[in-house]
């Protein structure tokens, strides 16, 4: 099985999400002018059967004279050579997930697909093994505000925000102003001419379905197949419309979850109103009276959300979740690890400025906040908040420039039919945003009908069949195609300590 995501474990004292990003050594092997020159990759061991490389791209596209950057691969071949088709290129989201760090730790594709393609996993620009964007660890704790209370600290998350551009633009240079999803479209269509292989074949998940998205809408000639997991919708128009989708899907999973505890006798709250409970820890969340269940440290209300309501996005979780709403709410310590574990804040930070420069979503004070706060939890009156609309504070005052105007997806006629995928409960990527996303596209769907944050890649039989078949064969998936839930509760249950922070926002 394709490691999933875990719970995202947004800190309540973050005012965006810090990216654990893999790293690895500057590679040895360059690109040729003409080609790809591949070579072993640095600290794997010879046996993997993976290669790695670099090719040079501009570092802006409108002026090609003024440098480079080099972009990161890796690859691995195809396990039947002599029927191999090409390649597919793939990018696991992010925005700041490795394509590199994803090959060399094994293959995305499964079945025949990993039979007759060579997979090629790349950095974008920013990241990892590409030319990377640096930013101080002090800028970055410094931003680290959390979530505003008042004007003042409103302002304070502004100034923070404005400090870090400029440290970042200090410590990595012009590439910091380059890095929107326009330029990484840019170095996509660049790979693929190294690769010389004609067509494209690309496998995006996550943030990496924008970088699909918008490469079929620049470049729809050159794309012979593209399957795109877990979709962006670049659409969004307002602020507001970005909270209450992420917001909405944490709402109705919160219901999902408190259905099946008070039905199910495994349930540690069986018997009880579910959501009379959780209001109640909710109050005391925010009277300062709730405490963590297993270390007895305080826990507001945001911390509550990040740290423990977000797992009601995980059936396998659930068991361990509603044991300890009910510690919190009878005052019972249990053993183990607290889920508030401290983040290591990294160097590495390309999500600070492509996420600006791709979505620029803006707040104008305190007082539109606070009621952007107040809708949230009308509109999802239970949870009312996600930890993932943390992101719409990230850009306040960053002076940072909103370079990728949204817009409806408008991918031309001469492109082939795109497969996307959407889970029907991802709690990221929402599923209303990959069906928007299809429908602008002309697109075929394939529903995942569970849970968690992306599916391709030996998780679901269903949706691995009909997407290797479209890779190799370029057949269609069934219309309406609707791959049954495999997400239960109780069958491999995460208890708070066990939960790590995704490799980031949108990535598997």
């Amino acid at each position: 099985m394709r490691p999933l995501t875990r719970t995202l474990a947004a800190a309540a004292s973050a005012a965006a999400l810090t990216l654990t990003l893999l790293a690895v050594a500057p590679l040895a092997a360059a690109a040729h002018p003409r080609g790809i020159d591949w070579g072993p990759c640095p600290e794997v061991d010879p046996a993997e059967a993976v290669e790695c490389a670099t090719i040079d791209v501009p570092l802006d596209y409108a002026r090609p004279w003024r440098g480079t950057v080099e972009i990161g691969l890796a690859k691995r071949e195809a396990t039947n050579p002599a029927k191999r088709i090409g390649t597919v290129l793939m990018d696991p989201g992010g925005p700041g997930g490795s394509g590199v760090g994803s090959v060399i730790g094994g293959n995305p594709l499964t079945g025949e697909a990993a039979e007759r393609f060579d997979i090629v996993g790349f950095d974008p620009r920013g990241v990892g093994t590409s030319t990377q964007v640096l930013c101080s660890e002090e800028a970055l704790n410094n931003a680290a505000l959390g979530v505003p209370v008042d004007q003042e600290s409103f302002e304070a998350i502004e100034a923070a925000n404005a400090a870090l551009t400029a440290d970042c633009r200090e410590h990595t240079g012009r590439l910091f102003d380059h890095v929107s999803n326009l330029d990484t479209v840019e170095d996509m269509e660049r790979i693929r001419r190294a690769l010389g292989e004609g067509k494209l074949n690309f496998l995006g998940y996550s943030y990496g379905t924008l970088m699909g998205q918008q490469y079929a809408e620049e470049y729809p000639r050159n794309i012979r197949t593209m399957v795109l997991d877990g979709n962006m919708d670049h659409s969004l128009e307002t602020t507001w419309d970005f909270l209450r989708t992420e917001t909405a899907a944490v709402e109705e999973n919160f219901l999902e979850f408190a259905s099946w505890c008070e039905s199910a006798p495994e349930c540690a709250l069986y018997g009880s109103d579910v959501a009379s409970v959780y209001a109640d820890l909710k109050a005391r969340a925010r009277a300062g009276e709730l405490v963590d269940p297993y270390d007895g440290t305080p826990l507001d209300f945001y911390a509550l959300s990040s740290f423990y309501t977000f797992s009601a996005n995980f059936p396998q979780a659930w068991t361990d979740l509603a044991a300890e709403f009910k510690a919190m709410r009878d005052g019972e310590q249990l053993g183990g690890a607290s889920a508030l574990q401290e983040e290591p804040v990294l160097w590495e930070n390309l999500y600070y400025p492509a996420w600006c420069q791709d979505w620029g979503w803006d707040i104008a004070d305190y007082d539109e906040y606070a009621t952007l706060q107040d809708r949230l939890a009308a509109d999802s009156p239970n949870v009312e908040w996600s930890p993932y609309d943390q992101h719409a504070l990230t850009c306040l005052g960053s002076g940072i420039e909103h370079t990728n105007e949204r817009d409806e997806l408008d991918v031309p006629r001469s492109a082939p039919e795109i497969v996307f995928i959407g889970n029907v409960h991802d709690y990221a990527t929402v599923y209303p945003w990959t069906e928007t996303a299809a429908d602008q596209a002309d697109g075929s769907l394939i529903t995942y009908e569970g849970y968690w944050h992306t599916i391709y890649g030996g998780f679901s039989e269903c949706v691995d069949e009909a997407v290797n078949d479209y890779f190799v064969h370029r057949t269609k998936p069934e219309k309406g195609l609707s791959c049954p839930n495999l997400d239960f509760p109780g069958i491999a249950g995460l208890s708070a300590g066990e939960r790590s922070p995704a490799t980031g926002p949108y990535g598997p």
